[in-house]
């Protein structure tokens, strides 16, 4: 038996048609595939600092000190910090991580807090950082813990209502900080306040 064999391929209309199709289908797929990278971006961050406050809280308890998370609102970086005794002053325990390009601290338009988690459900950031000479350092935030992993304020009191946020512009990340200390990972979009916790 003989098999007839076809030597046509695609015809110059369905090539051109093809051609056609593929700047609109680009047109949909690239800002989704844009959104879809800054979300996991601003989650991986809001992780990463829970983490490291994770981290703070331990190493405080492990070193008999104190220890921190500085966050430097003004060149979007935070790093982890020990209270060095014998040198009086704040040490960092890693390289300072700077935020991807596209996330910011801050909370955009919202204007309430997630649930219990701040005194008056305003938004707001962790007390500023201190300095060695225990004065406030311009556009820091700071969760310091004692030896105990309790939260504290400057005058070693234990505090609740500490929070960072992080943004993209879309949606909003928060991680706050009870005194008891639990930490907690927050969501919400960034045009309403729904904040779901993670």
């Amino acid at each position: 038996m003989k098999r007839i064999r076809s030597e046509s391929g695609y015809s110059l209309i369905e090539i051109m048609v093809a051609m056609a199709l593929m700047p609109i289908l680009r047109a949909f797929a690239v800002p989704m595939v844009s959104s879809t990278t800054s979300g996991i971006k601003l989650r991986d961050q809001a992780n990463a600092m829970a983490d490291l406050i994770g981290l703070a809280k331990l190493r405080a308890t492990s070193e008999f000190s104190r220890s921190r998370l500085y966050v430097d609102l003004a060149a979007e970086s935070y790093v982890l910090q020990i209270w060095d005794a014998d040198a009086g002053d704040w040490v960092n325990e890693q390289a300072a991580v700077s935020l991807p390009q596209g996330i910011d601290f801050d909370w955009g338009k919202l204007e309430v807090a997630p649930p219990n988690t701040q005194d008056d459900d305003k938004p707001k950031f962790a007390a500023a950082c201190l300095n060695k000479e225990r004065e406030e350092i311009e556009k820091t935030a700071c969760i310091m813990f004692n030896s105990r992993g309790i939260p504290i304020n400057r005058d070693n009191a234990p505090i609740g209502g500490n929070a960072f946020y992080l943004t993209d512009g879309t949606g909003v990340r928060a991680v706050t900080v009870t005194a008891t200390p639990l930490i907690r990972r927050w969501w919400s979009s960034a045009a309403t306040p729904n904040w779901v916790r993670q």
